[in-house]
């Protein structure tokens, strides 16, 4: 339901117009773009100040993107069901291009919260790869993922699960927590302003025999991305 929304008959139309629109828009009835307010306004049976307001809702929730001069488009959304993939492989699921830009590439000695969560000693090294990671040409996360220096034997120039599964390290299991997070000053890579909610994701992600095999923390645009978990 949207934030201010009345239940019932009660509550203003414009409310009531969003809440149907949204539903419309996330069973894909409309796109890439909508038709312009004054057909729009008529085929809903509603005026255009009331579908003006409703429109600004949806906007706010990230699932319109208004363009003055040019219309009102449908934002594109990747919607993951939780299932154990590299990034590049959610989005060819999705039929989404990705695209991968690496920021920062090193080698060292693990940290203690490293060496805690891969279970390795001080004195071992891992790979630390920070990347902005982009759908259709869009920013959707920068993710900063450590791995043991046994996992790799040098970066992989495409998908970093195929590049462990290529060496028979492919990650079965993984422990994930998601909470929201403000955007910080060097999330502006993202295309948004520090203070803007994030999801935050942080991934543990282990082998068949138990060993984990790469800590993953992502900030993910929670208008372009989000995770669909199913509850049995």
């Amino acid at each position: 339901m949207l934030r201010g929304m009345v239940p019932g008959e009660g509550g203003p139309k414009y409310l009531a117009l969003a809440e149907r629109l949204k539903l419309a828009l996330l069973r894909g009835e409309y796109g890439p773009s909508l038709p312009p307010e004054r057909a729009l306004a008529q085929g809903l049976g509603v005026s255009r100040d009331t579908l003006r307001r409703a429109l600004a809702l949806l906007e706010e929730e990230g699932l319109l993107l208004r363009r003055r001069g040019s219309g009102t488009y449908v934002a594109r959304r990747a919607t993951f069901r939780a299932r154990l993939l590299g990034f590049t492989e959610e989005m060819e699921a999705l039929g989404v291009v990705p695209e991968t830009r690496l920021l920062k590439a090193e080698k060292g000695p693990a940290t203690p919260e490293e060496a805690f969560h891969l279970r390795l000693s001080p004195s071992e090294e891992v790979w630390r790869l920070e990347r902005l990671r982009l759908g259709d040409g869009e920013p959707i996360a920068l993710e900063r993922a450590v791995l043991p220096l046994w996992a790799l034997e040098a970066l992989p120039q495409g998908s970093l699960y195929r590049a462990l599964e290529a060496r028979g390290l492919r990650p079965v299991r993984a422990l994930q927590r998601l909470r929201a997070l403000p955007a910080r000053e060097e999330d502006r890579l993202l295309g948004v302003e520090p203070g803007t909610p994030l999801l935050y994701l942080e991934r543990l992600s282990f082998l068949a025999d138990g060993r984990p095999v790469e800590l993953v923390k992502s900030r993910y645009r929670g208008d372009r991305y989000e995770l669909l978990v199913e509850l049995t």
